[in-house]
């Protein structure tokens, strides 16, 4: 598919690369510092705290719930026949948990544009 083929009738162009932009903690953190005027080391830590929280809580089979945001939630994934796609052998993939996040209206009206960026999530 060519970049024409992407653009949208006189609109900009959908996918501007394949390269995925991505957060980094140690960004969230400088953010911090940045806007709260925390010092690095209080950011360093509260970004660690705030996803050491998270993850303890999805490990403990509890759903986390970030108003305005989205949550995160633990799914049981049952037993199934799988393939090996390389041999065609028949594998079986055995249950599992998996974490699932559901973005919020919120959330999902401010990425498609239809609320402004600016509200404060609450």
């Amino acid at each position: 598919m060519s970049t024409d083929e992407m653009k949208p009738a006189g609109g900009p162009l959908l996918l501007p690369s394949l390269e995925t932009p991505t957060l980094t903690k140690a960004e969230l953190a400088e953010l911090l510092f940045d806007k709260l005027g925390l010092n690095k080391r209080e950011s360093k830590d509260m970004v660690e705290a705030f996803f050491d929280i998270i993850h303890d809580s999805l490990v403990q089979g509890r759903e986390v719930k970030l108003s305005g945001f989205g949550n995160f939630n633990i799914r049981r994934k049952a037993p199934r026949p799988g393939r090996n796609p390389r041999t065609g052998e028949s594998i079986p993939i055995k249950a599992r948990n998996v974490v699932t996040f559901h973005a919020s209206h919120k959330l999902k009206g401010v990425v498609q544009g239809d609320v402004p960026g600016d509200e404060d999530f609450e």
